[in-house]
């Protein structure tokens, strides 16, 4: 569920260091929307896999008696 809202959000979220925002006006607009994109999924990845790290421990918890 969250992972989906994030996602949502993430499509308009403009995630460029300095240094991306000059070489993406170089660019051109379409691979700029290309790069941007790529940040955004390197952003994401991170908390999707500790998302679910943090879920499968809580169930496991929560079996425990």
């Amino acid at each position: 569920m969250i992972a989906a809202v994030m996602l949502m959000i993430a499509g308009g979220a403009m995630a460029q260091c300095s240094i991306c925002t000059k070489t993406a006006s170089q660019l051109g607009k379409k691979s700029a929307e290309g790069l941007n994109g790529g940040i955004v999924y390197l952003m994401i990845v991170p908390f999707v896999v500790g998302g679910y790290i943090g879920y499968r421990w809580w169930r496991q918890e929560k079996q425990q008696p």
